[in-house]
């Protein structure tokens, strides 16, 4: 049975991950950036989820992101390719390619991050490519888009706020498509690549198969609560208007937020699929929507 190292196992996929891979022996791997430092490699897999995630509050400083996701994964491969370990999977983000992005991204698109978080990630994506693997090893990056499930935090949570407390969404006018990733469909492609020695090295984006608009996730929400789709079309001039407005005295609706919760954000998934080959993954967006909202209402 191999042993399967995980750094940042007590997080949120971390904690989902373990669960998951229980058949397997779980080894947690502490790790915290300090200079000139090497780690001891005991395992068959490393899987790195640790890092500094991207701060919606903006109180962090770039040192931080650079450290914690740059450097912490430079000196953890290092140690890998010095190690008997096989295997490798760092957990990117499609972050580190676009904050924005026009039509679906692929694999092949050219990486413009623009934030420390993406630009860290990014460093690290290209010091690992940079590295001549010995015989035997796999290396695997894998970009989630918005990762949901259980225990999540993020906002998905805000959205499911509004919506139990009887509040409209007042954005139904924008139309939007974005894709994200249930926790467990992830789970079930990190287990995939660990047990197929087929499957080559290289960046593999990881998404659902199905994209979703904002106003349909809404729906989603009302639904699992049992309540009435309260969306409210608001002519987006005026919303537009009020986010200028927001911008000056600092109110939430403002047009950063504006923009979160109406882009488009579509990701293809179609590179490991066809590696794995298979046609589509366990849980569709919506059943995975689903069960995330039940763990809000169960907590």
């Amino acid at each position: 049975m191999p042993k399967i190292a995980i750094t940042g196992i007590t997080g949120f996929v971390g904690t989902n991950l373990k669960n998951y891979l229980s058949s397997y022996e779980i080894e947690p791997l502490s790790v915290r950036y300090v200079p000139n430092q090497k780690f001891e490699i005991n395992a068959d897999a490393i899987i790195h989820l640790a890092g500094k995630a991207h701060d919606l509050k903006k109180v962090s400083k770039p040192t931080d992101y650079y450290e914690a996701n740059f450097e912490l994964t430079k000196q953890l491969f290092d140690s890998f390719l010095a190690s008997k370990a096989s295997i490798f999977i760092f957990m990117s983000t499609v972050k580190a390619v676009a904050d924005q992005v026009d039509g679906i991204l692929t694999e092949d698109a050219i990486p413009h991050p623009k934030t420390h978080y993406g630009l860290a990630k990014r460093q690290a994506e290209e010091y690992i490519l940079e590295k001549e693997l010995p015989g035997g090893k796999r290396v695997y990056i894998l970009r989630p888009c918005m990762i949901h499930g259980p225990e999540n935090k993020g906002n998905l949570n805000l959205l499911y706020q509004l919506v139990a407390k009887g509040l409209p969404w007042p954005l139904k006018a924008f139309q939007n498509q974005r894709s994200f990733l249930s926790v467990e469909n992830l789970c079930f492609l990190v287990k995939k690549l660990i047990e197929n020695k087929e499957i080559p090295s290289g960046i593999y984006n990881c998404a659902d198969d199905e994209v979703l608009s904002t106003n349909e996730v809404v729906k989603i929400i009302s639904f699992v609560l049992n309540r009435k789709d309260r969306s409210v079309a608001i002519p987006k001039v005026i919303i537009t208007g009020i986010a200028k407005f927001g911008d000056v005295i600092r109110f939430p609706l403002n047009s950063e937020t504006i923009q979160k919760l109406t882009e488009n954000y579509r990701v293809s998934n179609q590179k490991i699929k066809t590696v794995l080959k298979i046609e589509q993954l366990p849980n569709t967006a919506q059943s995975g929507l689903e069960k995330t909202i039940n763990s809000f209402i169960n907590k």
